[in-house]
């Protein structure tokens, strides 16, 4: 499972697929980069790179007792589309919703 590894230590996990312009897709609370699928999978079938990750503390990524917060979570986005070229068509987010 490919992750990279952020300055404190901390193993995020990524998703980083298909060729061409990339699309660079964030989850909110309480899901992890899964939740981007359908749209991964469509727009990788149709000429984009897509890119998706777990945030520390979400699914397949470390579980930190610190940097839950905004700024950390920043960092790691940047972490892990700063190799990406810096052309990336689109960056997505989604975040869970209350009932």
């Amino acid at each position: 499972m490919p992750t990279f590894t952020m300055q404190d230590g901390m193993q995020i996990h990524f998703k980083d697929c298909g060729t061409g312009q990339p699309v660079v897709f964030r989850h909110g609370w309480p899901l992890n980069g899964d939740a981007w699928e359908d749209q991964m999978l469509f727009l990788g079938q149709h000429g984009d790179r897509v890119i998706a990750h777990d945030r520390r503390g979400y699914g397949r990524s470390g579980q930190p007792r610190t940097g839950n917060d905004m700024d950390t979570y920043a960092d790691d986005l940047a972490g892990l589309i700063t190799p990406a070229p810096r052309s990336a068509r689109a960056c997505a987010t989604r975040s869970g919703c209350r009932a």
